[in-house]
């Protein structure tokens, strides 16, 4: 157990997060993906569908913006597997999907924080810069649900004003990138933070019902402020 307190080091660095892991993201994104289906009273096809597209969907854009370390779902024995079981199971037994609807919001975001530490941890390993890490962390997070988004005619809940969502997981992604490579703590350490931030920011946002800004208009201020500025400046220089 003290061995979590312990610093990376530069190889443990270069190794992945347990495979466990990752699987575990994507069960929990897969999950997300059938709560939308049962509530759009969709089809075996469609709960096999959406089930793909949240669990694997973010995943995939990431492996294919990267074009290294192979394709997570093609390579892996397990992926495509658990996430159509779990489709499956969830279309023939919806008894807990429908006790517990609330579930949905905790287990969105919950997969969003998995992906960004899944997607930055492969960046990491692969030796991409801070900022491209990061972003491969982000794109991971939310590259699913865009898809499910588009995928069932809507606007990319990324695109749209919300409580935090995209920001999440560029917080969650950008945490683990510090935590890991700036102070050089632990992975598992690194990918709780990641997790716990991702989450937080979500349900605070949901709390206090902070939205992302839109209709942002600064030219007025910034005019104003340019013209006290100069306003002042002859004002000194007429004083000399």
């Amino acid at each position: 157990m003290l061995e979590l307190f312990s610093t990376t080091t530069p190889d443990a660095v270069a190794m992945s997060l347990p495979a466990w892991l990752d699987l575990a993201s994507v069960v929990v994104g897969a999950i997300s993906g059938v709560f939308v289906a049962r509530e759009r009273r969709l089809d075996p096809v469609g709960f096999v569908g959406l089930a793909i597209l949240c669990g694997l969907g973010g995943g995939l854009i990431r492996d294919m913006m990267m074009q290294t370390g192979g394709v997570y779902m093609l390579d892996s024995p397990y992926a495509i597997v658990a996430v159509v079981a779990t489709a499956l199971l969830a279309f023939f037994f919806p008894g807990p999907f429908d006790r517990f609807p609330a579930l949905i919001e905790w287990v969105d975001i919950v997969s969003v924080g998995l992906f960004a530490l899944m997607g930055t941890d492969k960046a990491v390993v692969h030796g991409l810069l801070p900022v491209s890490a990061i972003l491969m962390g982000t794109i991971t997070g939310v590259g699913g649900g865009m898809l499910r988004d588009v995928f069932l005619g809507d606007v990319p809940r990324i695109f749209r004003p919300s409580n935090y969502y995209a920001l999440c997981a560029l917080a969650g992604a950008a945490t683990y990138y510090l935590a890991v490579v700036g102070t050089s703590i632990e992975k598992l350490w690194g990918a709780a933070l990641c997790v716990c931030v991702t989450v937080t920011l979500r349900r605070w946002s949901l709390r206090y019902n902070v939205l992302s800004p839109t209709d942002v208009n600064l030219g007025p201020r910034v005019a104003g402020r340019m013209r006290h500025l100069t306003k002042g400046t002859r004002i000194v220089r007429r004083s000399k």
